[in-house]
C-alpha cells in the first residue's frame, strides 16, 4: 500500500458567519493537520485566545462555517481502474485509491473536484472514501467544508427536542466531538473546526488489512495471543464512508477469500536504533519466536499462538514491562503493533463491608495511586509527542501508577498508549460521554457504534489499558442531579452504558472490564455514588466543604477528588495583566472558570493559613493549601487500606494557563501540589492518622510495593528548636497491597505546645512530619533559613539550612526565569537539617535572585 500525503499546506477561508468573519473569506495559509484557531494565530490574524481577555474576542470562530482547500498532483499512471467507477465490478486484483481522513472536526462535506464524496459527522473516527473515479491525472483539488460548530449544537437539539441536560453553556452533547473543546471548568471555550489528524490517499491492490485486535492471555508460564484480523478486497464496491479499524466494508471475495491466510509473527520487542522506546526484549531470547497462520474466511481470520515462557508485562512498581512485536501479514499487506502479556480482573464482588473496586494485573492486587487526565492542550494539534512524553513522566515521577482517560476529552494519540505501555502506567479509559444526556436515536447513535468500534480495536493491543469505562457522572447526574424530571419521556444515554458499550467490548476485547460508569456502585438498588461500593466522586469537599471533611468518607474506591490552586507565577502573569495584579481582577477571573472559585479558594484557606498580605502571598497561600488539602485527604484514603484499593486524583494537567485542579499547570511546571502528591503516593507510606472515636493517634505503615515491608519505627515529638521531647520505636509489617498500625502513647499523641511541635516518623525508608497545629496557629521563628548558592552550567544548586522548624519549604525559580524548573520542593526540615535544591533548564540564572523572599518560601512565611 503506498500513501499519497495531503498533510502540509492548505489554505482556509471563511464561508459565513458573524460579522466578524467577513474579513475572513479570502485564503489564509492553513497547516494540516491543525484547526482554524492555529492557523489564524499563525498568519497574525487574531490575538492569542489564551492570553487576557482573548478567549471573548475570539468566541465567532466556533460561530463560523470554514472552508479548507488544497491541490495535489496525480501522475499519469495512477489513473483510476475500472472497480473505483460507481458500480465497477473489475477484476479482484483491481487497484484502489481511497482517500483517508484520520480525524475531521467535526460537521464535515468532503469534495474531491468538485464532487461530495462524503460527509461526517463525528470528530471521534475516521473515515475512508474511495476516490479512483475521481482522479485525474495532474492538478486535482479536494476540499472540506466544517459546520460551525457551535450554531450546530443549537440547531441539532433543536431539532430533536430541545436540549438535553449537560453542564456548562453549550450543548456539547448534541455532537461527537470533544466536550471540553465548549469550555469546562478548568478549560477554554474555543470550539475548533479543522482537519486535525493525517489525511491522504492511500493506493493498493489485492487486498489491505482493515483492522487487527491481538488479545492476550498467559496461561501458567506460557503467553497466549489470539490475532484477529480482518481484510478488505481491492475488488470490493465499497461505496461509503468506512471507519478505519472497523469490520471492512466488504469482505475479500470467495467464503476462503481465494486461499489467503493471514500469518502472525510473535518475537520480543526490538528498538530501532531511532527510536527512544527502551529494548524490551526478555534476554536471551531470540526473534522470531513464534509464527502461525489461518485461512481468511469470508474476510476474516482468528489465529491463535502460544508463546512459551512469555516475559509477562507488569505495572510499574510491579515487575518489568516486557513488550512483544506482532507482525500480521495478508498477501502483501502488512500490520505490525506491539502487545504486552498479562491478564486483567477487576473485583466488585459484593463483600462484608459493601463492593469493592480492586484491580487485579496478573492475579495481583493493585493499588491504585492515580490521576485523571484531560487533553493537555486546547488545540489538540499542539500536543506533540514531546508533550505527551513531558506529561506522563510527570506523572511516573509523583509515583503515578494510573492514568484515567476522561470522557470529555477524546480517545488519545498512540504516543500516550505507546508511552505507558513502555513505562508501565496503567490506563483507565472512558467512553466519551461526560456530564450530559445523550440522546440514542438514530441521529446520533449511529455515529456512536463505529466509534466506539474504531477505538476498541485500535486500543486493544495496549497492555497498560485495563479498563474500559462507560460515561463520566452521567449515572450519578441521573440518579442525583435533579436530571430525572426534565427526561421523562426521552433516551438520556443509559443504553449506551447498559447495553451497547458492554456488548462491544465484550465482542471486540473480552480480555478487559468494563464498567458503565464512574462513579459507580455495581448494584441496581444503590445510589452511583456509595462510598461503600464501587467507586465514588468526592465534590463536597471543594465545593461546600473544608478539605478536613475527607476524613467523613470511608470510600472503597476514590475516581475523582481534587482541590483548586493557581499555576506558577509565570504561567499565570505571562496571560494576566491586570494592574494592579489581583485574585478578582478582570483577566484573573477570565482564568478562574470553576462556579465561584475564588470564593470557594478563600473558604478553603481560611483556618489553615493566615490571610494573605499581598498578591504574593495569595498566590503562595493558595498553592500551599491546595497541596495541604490533597495530600490531607491521599493519606487519609491510603491509611484506610486494603478496605480503600485506591484514588484517582482530578487532575494532572491543564489545556490552557488556568486556575484549577492540576498538578501540574499548562507551562509544564510541577506546582506545590505535585510534590504533595509525590510525597502521598510513595510506595511505602508512613502517615499519621487519627485513632479511635475517642481520640488519640495512630502510625499507618501502608504498602503499595511488590512485596512485602517491614521495620522497626521510630516516633518522636519534636520542639521548633529540635529538643526531643518524647521518642518510642515499634515494629510494623505490611504485605503488599496491605496496611499496618500501631495507636500512639499520650506521650507522643498529645503536644505539650501544639503551636511549636511536630510528630516525627521514621522507618522502611520514609519519614513523614505531622505538624500537630494548622500553619496559622504555629509560631515559626521569623527567618528561620539560610541559603548558598552554586551556579551549574544548566542553573544553579541552592542549599537550604534551618536555625529551627520550617514547614514545607519551595524554591520558585520560574519566577527569575520562566524556563527554570526545580527538582524537589514541600520539604519541611527540622533544625539543623538542609536540603539542596537543584534548579536547571536556565543557565546563567541570577543566582542571587534565587535566596529573595519572592522566590525562597515556606509556610512560615505567610506570618507577616
Amino acid at each position: 500500500m503506498e500513501r499519497t500525503t495531503l498533510d502540509g499546506t492548505w489554505t482556509v477561508e471563511a464561508v459565513s458567519g458573524p460579522a466578524e468573519s467577513a474579513a475572513f473569506r479570502s485564503p489564509v495559509e492553513a497547516v494540516v493537520p491543525g484547526c482554524v484557531h492555529t492557523d489564524l494565530l499563525r498568519a497574525g490574524r487574531i490575538a492569542d485566545p489564551f492570553d487576557g481577555d482573548q478567549e471573548a474576542a475570539t468566541q465567532w470562530i466556533g460561530d463560523t462555517v470554514w472552508r479548507y482547500r488544497r491541490t495535489f498532483e496525480w501522475p499519469e499512471n495512477a489513473a483510476a481502474s475500472a472497480t473505483d467507477a460507481p458500480g465497477a465490478t473489475g477484476a479482484p486484483d483491481a487497484q484502489r485509491h481511497d482517500l483517508v481522513a484520520d480525524g475531521l472536526d467535526t460537521l464535515a462535506t468532503v469534495e474531491v473536484n468538485g464532487i461530495v464524496v462524503g460527509t461526517t459527522r463525528n470528530q471521534h473516527r475516521s473515515y475512508r472514501f474511495p476516490v479512483g473515479h475521481l482522479l485525474r491525472p495532474g492538478t486535482n483539488e479536494v476540499v472540506v467544508t466544517f459546520d460551525a460548530p457551535v450554531p450546530a449544537a443549537v440547531r441539532l437539539s433543536e431539532q430533536h427536542g430541545g436540549e438535553l441536560p449537560h453542564v456548562n453553556h453549550h450543548p456539547y452533547n448534541a455532537l461527537r466531538k470533544n466536550a471540553s473543546n465548549f469550555g469546562w471548568d478548568w478549560g477554554i471555550d474555543v470550539a475548533t473546526s479543522g482537519i486535525w489528524k493525517s489525511i491522504g490517499i492511500e493506493s493498493w491492490s489485492g487486498v489491505r488489512i482493515a483492522a487487527v485486535r491481538p488479545l492476550v492471555d498467559v496461561d501458567g508460564t506460557t503467553g497466549v495471543l489470539t490475532a484477529h484480523v480482518d481484510v478488505e478486497s481491492a475488488g470490493s464496491a465499497a461505496r461509503f464512508s468506512q471507519a478505519i479499524g472497523t469490520a471492512p466494508a466488504a469482505s475479500a471475495s470467495g467464503s476462503r477469500s481465494g486461499g489467503l491466510e493471514a500469518r502472525v509473527t510473535v518475537a520480543p520487542h526490538r528498538a530501532s536504533a531511532a527510536s527512544s522506546a527502551p529494548d524490551t526484549a526478555p534476554p536471551g531470547l531470540d526473534a522470531p519466536i513464534v509464527v502461525g497462520s489461518r485461512p481468511v474466511v469470508d474476510g476474516s481470520a482468528s489465529v491463535r499462538l502460544e508463546v512459551p515462557d512469555v516475559a509477562v508485562w507488569w505495572p510499574r512498581g510491579e515487575g518489568d514491562q516486557p513488550l512483544y512485536d506482532v507482525r500480521v501479514e495478508v498477501g502483501e499487506a502488512v500490520w505490525t503493533g506491539r502487545v504486552g502479556f498479562r491478564t486483567v480482573t477487576l473485583d466488585t464482588a459484593a463483600d462484608a463491608g459493601g463492593a469493592p473496586f480492586l484491580l487485579r494485573v496478573n492475579d495481583r492486587p493493585v493499588i491504585v495511586r492515580g490521576a485523571n487526565w484531560i487533553p493537555d492542550h486546547a488545540f489538540l494539534t499542539e500536543m506533540t509527542p514531546a508533550r505527551y512524553a513531558d506529561r506522563i513522566q510527570d506523572a511516573v515521577d509523583a509515583n503515578v501508577n494510573l492514568l484515567r482517560i476522561w470522557g470529555g476529552g477524546i480517545y488519545e494519540s498512540e504516543d500516550l498508549y505507546d508511552r505507558c505501555d513502555e513505562l508501565g502506567v496503567l490506563v483507565w479509559q472512558d467512553f466519551l460521554f461526560a456530564c450530559a444526556a445523550y440522546a440514542e436515536e438514530p441521529w446520533l447513535a449511529d455515529e456512536v457504534e463505529p466509534e466506539v468500534r474504531e477505538a476498541v480495536t485500535r486500543l486493544s493491543p495496549h497492555p497498560s489499558l485495563v479498563v474500559w469505562n462507560g460515561n463520566n457522572e452521567n449515572l450519578v447526574a441521573y440518579a442525583e442531579w435533579g436530571w430525572r424530571p426534565s427526561l421523562v419521556g426521552r433516551t438520556w444515554g443509559n443504553g449506551y452504558y447498559r447495553s451497547l458499550l458492554p456488548a462491544v467490548v465484550a465482542e471486540l476485547d473480552p480480555t478487559r472490564p468494563y464498567t458503565p460508569g464512574s462513579p459507580f456502585s455495581f448494584d441496581e438498588y444503590l445510589t452511583p455514588n456509595d462510598e461503600r461500593n464501587g467507586s465514588v466522586h468526592i465534590w463536597d469537599v471543594w465545593n461546600q466543604r473544608d478539605y478536613t471533611a475527607y476524613r467523613d468518607w470511608k470510600p472503597r474506591f476514590v475516581a475523582e477528588f481534587g482541590f483548586q490552586g493557581p499555576p506558577a507565577w509565570s504561567t499565570l502573569t505571562e496571560v494576566v495583566h491586570d494592574e494592579p495584579l489581583d485574585p478578582d481582577g478582570h483577566e484573573m477571573l477570565v482564568h478562574q472558570k470553576a462556579h465561584e472559585g475564588n470564593r470557594k479558594l478563600a473558604d478553603g484557606m481560611r483556618g489553615h493559613l493566615p490571610e494573605s498580605a499581598s498578591i504574593e502571598d495569595w498566590h503562595f497561600a493558595a498553592q500551599l493549601n491546595q497541596a495541604h488539602a490533597i495530600r490531607f485527604g491521599m493519606e487519609w484514603f491510603r491509611s484506610r487500606t486494603p478496605d480503600n484499593t485506591g484514588m484517582v486524583v482530578w487532575q494532572l494537567n491543564d489545556d490552557w494557563p488556568v486556575v484549577s485542579w492540576a498538578l501540574v499547570d499548562h507551562a509544564g511546571i510541577r506546582k506545590p501540589v505535585w510534590y504533595a502528591v509525590r510525597q502521598a503516593y510513595q510506595p511505602v507510606l508512613l502517615t499519621v492518622q487519627p485513632g479511635s472515636p475517642e481520640g488519640g493517634l495512630e502510625v499507618v505503615l501502608v504498602n503499595a510495593s511488590g512485596g512485602p515491608v517491614s521495620d522497626e519505627v521510630t516516633v518522636s515529638r519534636v520542639a521548633f528548636d529540635g529538643t526531643v521531647l518524647e521518642s518510642a520505636s515499634f515494629p510494623l509489617a505490611a504485605d503488599p497491597a496491605d496496611a499496618d498500625r500501631a495507636t500512639l502513647p499520650e506521650s507522643l499523641a498529645v503536644p505539650g505546645d501544639a503551636g511549636s511541635e511536630v510528630l516525627v516518623v521514621t522507618g522502611a525508608g520514609t519519614r513523614t512530619v505531622h505538624d500537630f497545629a494548622e500553619v496559622v496557629d504555629q509560631v515559626f521563628d521569623a527567618e528561620p533559613l539560610s541559603a548558598s548558592v552554586e551556579a551549574t552550567p544548566d542553573g544553579a544548586r541552592v542549599t537550604v539550612t534551618t536555625r529551627s522548624y520550617a514547614r514545607d519549604v519551595l524554591l520558585f525559580p520560574d519566577r527569575v526565569d520562566r524556563a527554570a524548573r526545580v527538582d524537589d520542593g514541600l520539604v519541611s526540615l527540622l533544625a539543623g537539617e538542609s536540603v539542596t535544591f537543584t534548579v536547571s533548564g536556565a543557565p546563567g540564572i541570577d543566582t542571587e535572585a534565587l535566596t529573595s523572599p519572592f522566590v525562597l518560601r515556606h509556610a512560615g512565611s505567610l506570618h507577616r
